[in-house]
């Protein structure tokens, strides 16, 4: 897969393995730990989740601009990884108030600025050479499995940090108790009786006497094991941090290139003052925590003149090239309004409709070790009976096979009867299909290649969002009949309402393949498409529409306590449609850009 690849492919795949770890070991717990640690409601926890996703993107155009300007880009990823790590450090310290709690995500958001989109330029400048050109899309993908490697095993280690501390007290987790926890020491419980059941469920005493104090201690405890967990986090930017110092060397520097070519840096007021915006916006709507309405005025706005001046920018030649990124940007912020709901509605789901138990055979996919083992096992055995294949491949794809399954086995019978899963191990499901398929549909793309079938990228991105659709029908199914949050006036939903772990399984399954149409189709689109003198900031641009569309997940948690869940599904349903539309009404004029 690494095959013709230059060494600086391999650099970018593991420094942007530990950032990726770090950030969603994060995402994977920031909404309910807000919740749990401030009482928040779901609404709130959203718009504060979805602006720090906004922050984390937006702020990608000052990195872009900075990197532009100077043309240091290995120095500003440098300060983002050391800034990004400042900012992790803070979230672990227990007790931050909720004003410090802002501000420490914001210095996450702005350090993640300077690093992303410009690890992402640096990948696209290694591919400038002509010999590696070919090998664009595929680098982009294998890039990609970088950042998913980091994120299968983030939301296991949050869960199981915040478990150990939880049992390290005395307690168990139940997702449902922190909400009546903060209802009870409100004063806004009217019965006790649900409460003091999950109480003492929870309690490995059995015996809960006061109320009172048990919700405080749980409610304590429960927000500390989450502080523990972005200290993980800030571990794997130190080990992201490494990986970059000693092996930087092995990525292009641009700087060079450019004083050898005495490349001119043009608009500078104009960069500086599209920066001074996106920080001004990206901080307003974190910590001022404005109303939902004008958080996405300011988002959407910031993305209108951010496009407004870049096509002013441009040249003749320039223009057509910058106009059809712009229209992909617009199809880019409806896919990551809906996808993004992993961490918001789809975690909410998660925790309150999904089984909190689950049999033997189940529980193999919510442990990181014995889902390696099944994945391990099937990889094993389509290498075994694959086409084109070695004896000595087939025989190490059986071995693989026969391990993975032994394994397997061996967890099965280790297993109680029933067995609590947590909702932040859903989230793992992502990025593990990702790292599992992105071989197979590469493989896909490149049989397709050679019969000189293979979509372009512009359709490719237009079927990404088709895929989506089907996925959240997967959900819109599986909540039909379902009692909806708006009807249950505070109170747990009961078990009648909740439904098997694979509803959101096989929904996350086809999310990825979406994604995997998407996503690092649309890095490389950027990256050959932009033109040179705009490479950080198109790539800060990509960055900016997911900002909008990361603000645009206000949606969902704003609708969850409104509206039947089938009727949110299908707002989303209805995004993603309408932008496959979109996309292929304007294929002809995207494919014309990339020749």
């Amino acid at each position: 897969m690494l095959k013709g690849h230059p060494k600086g492919l391999i650099v970018a795949f593991f420094a942007n393995m530990g950032e990726r770890f770090g950030f969603y070991t994060m995402m994977a717990i920031l909404v309910l730990f807000l919740q749990v640690k401030f009482g928040l409601s779901e609404e709130q926890a959203g718009s504060y989740y979805s602006s720090f996703y906004f922050g984390i993107y937006a702020l990608a155009l000052i990195g872009g601009i900075v990197a532009d300007s100077t043309n240091k880009y290995k120095l500003v990823i440098f300060a983002g990884i050391l800034i990004m790590l400042a900012g992790y450090i803070l979230m672990s310290i227990p007790g931050l108030t909720l004003t410090l709690t802002l501000i420490s995500l914001f210095i996450i958001a702005f350090g993640n600025g300077m690093f992303k989109g410009n690890l992402q330029a640096v990948v696209g400048q290694l591919y400038d050479d002509p010999k590696y050109t070919k090998l664009r899309d595929s680098a982009f993908m294998v890039f990609y499995m970088g950042i998913n490697v980091g994120a299968f095993f983030a939301p296991f280690a949050a869960t199981g940090v915040r478990n150990w501390w939880l049992k390290t007290n005395g307690f168990l987790h139940d997702g449902s108790l922190p909400a009546l926890c903060h209802q009870f020491i409100d004063g806004k419980m009217t019965d006790t009786t649900q409460f003091q059941t999950l109480a003492q469920k929870a309690s490995i005493s059995g015996q809960v006497g006061d109320l009172g104090q048990f919700a405080q201690t749980y409610l304590d405890v429960f927000a500390r094991g989450y502080n523990y967990a972005f200290g993980i986090a800030a571990g794997a930017m130190v080990l992201s941090l490494l990986v970059y110092v000693f092996f930087q060397k092995h990525l292009p520097n641009k700087e060079k290139v450019a004083a050898s070519q005495k490349v001119k840096i043009e608009n500078g007021p104009q960069n500086f003052a599209l920066a001074l915006v996106a920080a001004f916006a990206a901080f307003s709507i974190l910590y001022y925590g404005l109303n939902v309405l004008l958080d996405i005025t300011l988002a959407v706005s910031l993305f209108v003149a951010f496009a407004t001046w870049i096509i002013l920018s441009a040249n003749k030649e320039e223009k057509p090239k910058v106009m059809a990124l712009i229209m992909v940007f617009i199809v880019v912020i409806f896919f990551w309004m809906s996808f993004h709901q992993n961490g918001l509605t789809l975690t909410f789901f998660a925790r309150d409709y999904i089984a909190k138990e689950v049999g033997p055979f189940t529980n193999l996919f919510f442990g990181p070790w014995s889902i390696i083992s099944v994945f391990g096992a099937l990889a094993g055995l389509f290498v075994a009976l694959g086409k084109n294949k070695s004896r000595n491949e087939r025989l190490i794809g059986l071995a693989l096979f026969l391990g993975g399954s032994m394994l397997a086995y061996y967890y099965v019978n280790s297993y109680q009867p029933e067995n609590a899963i947590a909702p932040e191990i859903f989230q793992s499901f992502n990025p593990l299909f990702i790292v599992f398929l992105t071989p197979f549909v590469m493989s896909v793309f490149a049989w397709l290649n050679k019969k000189d079938i293979e979509p372009s990228t512009p359709k490719k991105i237009g079927f990404g969002m088709i895929i989506a659709a089907v996925a959240f029908m997967t959900i819109l199914v599986a909540s039909l009949n379902m009692v909806s949050p708006h009807t249950l006036n505070g109170a747990a939903v009961p078990d009648s309402s909740r439904v098997t772990p694979y509803w959101l399984i096989n929904g996350y399954l086809i999310f990825t393949i979406a994604e995997l149409f998407l996503s690092p189709m649309g890095l490389s689109f950027v990256s050959k498409v932009a033109p040179p003198r705009f490479q950080g900031l198109m790539q800060g641009g990509w960055l900016l529409a997911t900002a909008v569309g990361n603000k645009l997940l206000v949606v969902g948690s704003f609708f969850w306590s409104r509206i039947d869940l089938w009727m949110l599904w299908s707002i989303f349903i209805i995004c993603c449609l309408l932008s496959a539309a979109f996309m292929f009404s304007m294929l002809k004029k995207l494919e014309r850009v990339t020749k």
